[in-house]
């Protein structure tokens, strides 16, 4: 059967695009079936193995970052490119990649993992670099509190072979440098001082109040995040404390790192203040990679891979686009429309904070399927008061009116509530042609919308359908 898998999934996934049934990630749930050592088997192929991505934010866009950079930097990246971050969306990744013969062409996989799902992933295949971003609320319904998402990622840093990259910021992600072999390494990648306000850790948002629109701390979490992350990281390890790669400064399609006590300034074309500081996270893991690259193509006299310099590294973030769905932005009729994923507290406070309402027109959709997360209580920990001068021109998704009412409770006014999302969206991106639009949407409302707009505009295709 094995030598058949390749052939028959590719059946599967050719069959299921034809009839619009299954989804992105239903081949791969057929492989698992027929063949549950097919994933395995394929990535045990690569020569520069598998980085795994992970955490509550950020992980479609960082992936994204990693492959490009990586690519840019003469790998042949294989990865899972959709946000289909479960098992089986990776198996049905490779069904679209590998020969008949069951032959993946590449050098390394950059993948991206549900924080539950990278449990059963290192289970299969070990990771040779991982890459852990942070810990948030999220999906609680899913996931339950914060600390038991961290549990969830400890077994990715136990299982990694290589380099693990941990967030300095995140007390509960710097933690899980107690978890990492002992002949694992163990990378950092921080925040300079005077930007650490702009990412507060989810104990700062538990201790944060808005006065105003003002954010005022109370209580003692930036103390606590310094002593935990002290308490937490192994005595020999506490030197690596010193980030890899810092964020030092951020402008309007700008940034600054440093790296190796210098610093590089780049433009960059990725949207959003948040964005940048998950650059520094795939800086952080392709100085891993290509150095090991380096050293391995070396040893086995290939030339593909060598050794780069920190200039490289910044050309190459400068050239990253922003993922589908995460900054993306879509022309439709003459205005430039901006798809804004959002699925927790500190993703919509980043997104609101970075994408200024004045001069645009703003919509909100918040669906509560499986894939956001039933439980939406998280939108009362967003503060909204930055949207009452220019307001909300309309809200929908299945929880459409439990958003109007949140936003009532932040005096934003709403122009419009429809719960249809077709409808909805096509009113709203053809009101105002030529005003920018930011679309605000949780994960299958942004699939809805991409679908919507695909059949108004040019859309690309990001392998999901419309």
């Amino acid at each position: 059967m094995m030598f058949a898998t390749p052939a028959i999934g590719k059946l599967v996934r050719a069959a299921s695009r034809i009839t619009k049934h299954g989804g992105s990630a239903f081949p791969g749930k057929i492989m698992e079936t027929i063949d549950p050592g097919f994933l395995t088997r394929t990535l045990a192929q690569l020569p520069y193995g598998v980085v795994l991505v992970s955490g509550t934010n950020g992980k479609t866009t960082t992936t994204r970052m990693v492959a490009s950079m990586l690519s840019d930097l003469g790998l042949k990246v294989f990865t899972n490119p959709t946000g289909s971050n479960f098992v089986r969306g990776v198996v049905s990744a490779l069904l679209n990649e590998v020969s008949l013969s069951g032959r993946l062409d590449a050098d390394i996989a950059v993948l991206e993992l549900d924080e539950a799902y990278a449990v059963h992933f290192v289970k299969q295949v070990k990771p040779r670099y991982a890459l852990l971003l942070n810990v948030m609320r999220d999906q609680l319904d899913r996931f339950g509190e914060i600390d038991t998402t961290a549990k969830l990622l400890s077994h990715v840093a136990e299982t990694t072979t290589g380099t693990v990259v941990l967030n300095r910021e995140d007390p509960r992600i710097a933690a899980l440098a107690a978890k990492v072999p002992a002949d694992t390494q163990v990378k950092y990648f921080g925040l300079a001082e005077n930007l650490k306000h702009y990412f507060p850790s989810d104990d700062d948002m538990a201790t944060t109040v808005s006065v105003e629109g003002n954010a005022v701390a109370v209580g003692s979490a930036a103390a606590n995040h310094a002593s935990v992350i002290a308490d937490a990281v192994p005595a020999g390890r506490k030197h690596a404390l010193p980030a890899d790669v810092t964020l030092t400064a951020v402008g309007d399609h700008e940034a600054t790192f440093g790296m190796d006590g210098q610093t590089y300034s780049t433009a960059v074309k990725l949207e959003g203040v948040y964005n940048l500081y998950n650059a520094a996270a795939a800086l952080a893991v392709v100085r891993a990679v290509m150095a090991d690259a380096s050293a391995q193509s070396k040893a086995a006299a290939n030339a593909r891979a060598c050794a780069v310099s920190a200039d490289e590294l910044i050309a190459a973030v400068s050239r990253v686009t922003p993922a589908f769905g995460r900054g993306e932005v879509i022309n439709v009729n003459g205005s430039p429309v901006e798809l804004l994923l959002v699925k927790n507290p500190m993703g919509f406070r980043l997104s609101l904070a970075s994408f200024s309402p004045a001069d645009a027109d703003t919509m909100i959709i918040i669906n509560d399927q499986y894939a956001d997360g039933r439980d939406m209580s998280w939108l009362w920990d967003v503060d909204f008061t930055s949207l009452r001068q220019s307001g909300v021109g309309m809200v929908s998704g299945v929880r459409a009116w439990d958003m109007a009412l949140r936003l009532g409770y932040d005096q934003v006014p709403v122009e419009h509530v429809n719960t249809d999302t077709e409808q909805a969206v096509t009113a709203f991106v053809n009101a105002n042609p030529g005003t920018r639009k930011h679309i605000y949407c949780t994960y299958t409302a942004m699939l809805k919308t991409r679908a919507v707009l695909g059949r108004i505009t040019e859309v690309s295709d990001a392998g999901v359908g419309r």
